[in-house]
């Protein structure tokens, strides 16, 4: 058989390496795609002029753009037969990606459980994404609900990861030479600095972006991700299940609405896509300041985020009195990001 059906729950063994295939040299192009499919706007990734003034060589690719790149070269080894990804950790961003990398993936499997209804089983991966030096530009773990190929097959032993809750400041990365002394807040759009957000505050992004078909399958193909249950309706008849990242992505420019300032990401710290995504859905977002964080860097600073989507949902309404997420709330995201002081 010289066809690739993807990997099923029975096939995965904790300590296991996968190299993913296949390797990807970025470009403009990949820029240019993402800012025509988001509502793009940080300053850092939209001119290299402003970057080189906040001691960058150019302005890098997209952080959540890289990632998608990272993240799409995993999906025919590990979510190929998912029914769902189902959360995020210890997500690092270790250094800058620019046009002209060539990025690759490997992953180790950390953990497996598998559900009760012998059907599925939660697989957990930590994936690496490398740059052509061999470099790590970043390292993060998630889990995935994938099928079983034959539901009689026995069970692995289960091997629950154990996962920080967040990363520490300390575990955050600053790009060298990244330096927000002349950082121009006219030019990045907002005035507000690190010290100008509170620990608490919650802000709502005010804007919204209701999902097309043709755009959420666009992006899912370009950053080669092949999950069956984005394309094929015959996975999910009642429609294709809009990518994850499509959703973060989405969330996250829109956050440009009170906080432009947030450049980069540093780390993320967790995860969870609470209730499925179609199009036609519009997605909204709010935030919330989780804490503040000085860095070794004098002139950037360090704001914990949480990052929520809704589709629809009134601001700020996360999850009703049995503590699970109200059905509009589409992702709930924990993220540091890197803010001029």
């Amino acid at each position: 058989m010289k066809t690739n059906p993807g990997r099923f729950f029975e096939d995965y063994r904790v300590g296991d390496t996968i190299h993913h295939a296949v390797p990807r040299t970025v470009s403009g192009g990949e820029r240019a795609l993402y800012h025509t499919l988001y509502p793009a706007r940080h300053a850092l990734y939209s001119s290299d002029e402003f970057a080189r003034a906040c001691g960058l060589p150019a302005s890098p690719l997209d952080d959540l753009a890289a990632f998608h790149v990272v993240f799409g070269k995993t999906v025919p080894d590990v979510s190929l037969n998912a029914v769902a990804n189902l959360g995020y950790a210890e997500g690092r961003f270790l250094q800058p990606v620019y046009p002209g990398d060539t990025l690759r993936s490997v992953s180790e499997v950390i953990g497996l459980k598998q559900n009760s209804n012998g059907k599925t089983g939660v697989v957990w991966v930590r994936t690496t994404g490398l740059n052509q030096k061999g470099e790590a530009v970043m390292s993060y773990v998630r889990w995935v609900m994938v099928r079983k190929r034959d539901a009689d097959a026995p069970a692995p032993d289960t091997v629950v990861p154990d996962l920080k809750p967040h990363l520490d400041a300390a575990d955050l990365t600053i790009p060298a030479g990244l330096d927000f002394s002349d950082y121009d807040f006219a030019l990045a759009g907002e005035p507000h600095r690190w010290g100008d957000y509170a620990v608490g505050e919650t802000i709502d992004h005010v804007d919204g972006v209701t999902i097309e078909e043709a755009e959420h399958m666009m992006a899912t193909r370009l950053w080669q991700n092949t999950a069956k249950v984005h394309f094929d309706l015959t996975f999910r008849p009642e429609g294709r299940l809009i990518y994850g990242g499509h959703v973060i992505s989405l969330a996250r420019t829109l956050s440009f609405n009170g906080l432009a300032n947030a450049q980069m990401i540093a780390g993320l710290n967790a995860g969870a896509h609470a209730n499925p995504c179609f199009a036609g859905d519009t997605v909204k977002a709010w935030s919330e300041v989780l804490d503040r964080a000085e860095t070794a860097n004098p002139s950037v600073g360090a704001l914990r985020l949480r990052l929520v989507a809704t589709k629809g949902g009134a601001p700020f309404d996360l999850r009703g009195a049995d503590g699970k997420y109200q059905p509009d709330v589409l992702l709930d995201l924990d993220y540091w990001a890197l803010v001029p002081r």
